[in-house]
């Protein structure tokens, strides 16, 4: 008996000892890693910002860089304020949606609540093979643009928008097939947009070209000929987003905060530049406090086919010189933009632009019986990340149908971001004052006229018209 009973706690013993090893396994196998289960996620959906020479304050490309920060990660994700993405999925889908689904925001949080834990490198997926020195795209050509001297402190902190005018190098009409602006220094970069113009003979290049407006002790633009305290502050429709050109090159191009090169190569797409084009550069900086000098880089990639379609982008300055914010108003609405496209177009982006008290935007489209579609809704507006918004399939527009956009704004003491909520808000340049500024692309075929692709209306289109 005491022999077999021996047996029996060895048994009993090894059957136990299995069963831990056998838990440890599962476990082991549960865990969440950053090589196996962390690493796609971000690829995916993270590091097209969280690498060198991007917007985001820190890269992620690798386990050491992103192991530092994996409880901001888990803060971040739970909250939903990364990755940023503001559109509401009731109204379409976007080919380039960054917006985590809930089974990827439970593997961060459990990634970090577990130790963040590398796991074995063997899981990992190849690391994507990012544009060198900083690019979204790995341009075909790079054109230098003009040096910007950001002073420390200006005059009343106000920088002017500044156009100066450079040669393109381009010697041959070319179509390009995409399109990146990369500033050298982020921190001071509110815009910077490019127009495409003929070359004329007395052309100055290099020449920095701008307006002083008429201000108030705060800063604030007037109306020229009124007084500081006139309703009447800005001039009629607003400042000229982008400038000219749309009937040259399929229009403008900017970089704000946030956004994204622009890629024509999926649509089959492509703006053509004439020969001897110049390039208007429209630059807008912030003082942040030290002397800077921004070195901005324009890069393209190119094609010798025609393409079977053309791309235009449209730079829009609507809300006109009703354009009013109440002090205190945390929900004012502004003057709509209302277009009519004047042949079938192709909708394939839309970006709004508001500035520091912009709050929601939403597009639509009426068609001639009545029937409103939205298109795009953005119920949370971030300056910060000013995302162009690309549905998943282009959006077939029939002529005579009109592009109707509105928006509000918060201009009470419940928006963190507004300098001053005591004050009426007008439409102007600077940060502090204000823009409703729908922009958006579409396709045409390739022989069509951009300049006739919409009718006109209550706004300032920037297609030199």
């Amino acid at each position: 008996m005491r022999r077999y009973g021996w047996v029996g706690l060895l048994a009993a013993v090894a059957a136990i000892a299995a069963a831990g090893a056998s838990t440890r396994a599962a476990d082991t196998a549960n865990t969440v890693t950053f090589s196996k289960d962390v690493l796609p996620i971000l690829q995916k959906n993270c590091q097209s910002c969280h690498r060198p020479g991007q917007i985001a304050p820190m890269s992620l490309l690798t386990y050491e860089q992103a192991r530092p920060w994996a409880r901001s990660i888990k803060a971040k994700v739970e909250s939903r304020q990364m990755p940023p993405w503001f559109a509401d999925p009731q109204y379409g889908h976007f080919v380039n949606d960054r917006s985590l689904g809930q089974h990827d925001i439970d593997t961060l949080v459990k990634w970090a609540e577990a130790g963040a834990q590398l796991g074995n490198p063997a899981d990992a997926p190849p690391a994507i093979e990012w544009a060198a020195d900083g690019w979204q795209i790995k341009p075909d050509l790079i054109i230098r643009g003009p040096e910007f001297r950001v002073p420390a402190q200006p005059d009343r902190n106000i920088i002017e928008w500044t156009s100066i005018l450079i040669p393109s190098g381009f010697t041959r009409d070319t179509w390009v097939t995409s399109m990146e602006l990369k500033p050298s220094d982020l921190s001071v970069t509110h815009h910077i947009c490019i127009t495409f113009q003929p070359h004329k003979p007395d052309a100055k290049y290099y020449v920095m070209n701008w307006q002083d407006s008429p201000r108030d002790k705060d800063g604030v633009a007037f109306k020229p000929g009124t007084s500081p305290d006139s309703a009447q502050r800005v001039s009629p429709g607003g400042p000229v987003v982008g400038g000219q050109g749309a009937s040259t090159g399929g229009g403008f191009f900017c970089y704000v905060p946030g956004v994204q090169a622009d890629d024509y190569r999926p649509y089959g797409a492509a703006k053509l530049i004439p020969a001897n084009t110049d390039i208007l550069v429209q630059v807008h900086y912030t003082p942040s406090g030290k002397e800077v000098v921004d070195r901005p880089l324009i890069g393209f990639t190119v094609t010798d086919q025609p393409p079977a379609k053309q791309w235009i982008s449209y730079g829009i300055s609507a809300g006109g010189p009703k354009f009013a914010i109440p002090p205190n108003d945390g929900n004012y609405l502004s003057p709509p933009l209302d277009v009519e496209f004047t042949t079938d177009v192709e909708l394939v982006q839309m970006m709004p632009h508001m500035h520091l008290r912009g709050k929601d935007m939403t597009y639509h489209l009426i068609y001639p019986d009545g029937r409103d579609e939205i298109v795009l809704n953005v119920p949370r507006y971030d300056f910060n990340w000013q995302i162009v918004y690309k549905p998943v399939q282009p959006i077939r527009i029939p002529k005579g149908v009109k592009l109707h956009v509105d928006a509000h704004y918060n201009n009470s003491t419940s928006n963190k971001f507004n300098p001053d909520p005591s004050r009426t808000v007008f439409i102007g340049r600077m940060t502090w004052e204000e823009m409703m500024a729908p922009f958006f692309g579409v396709l045409v075929p390739k022989d069509v006229n951009p300049a006739t692709v919409l009718k006109r209306g209550d706004f300032v289109v920037a297609d030199g018209a």
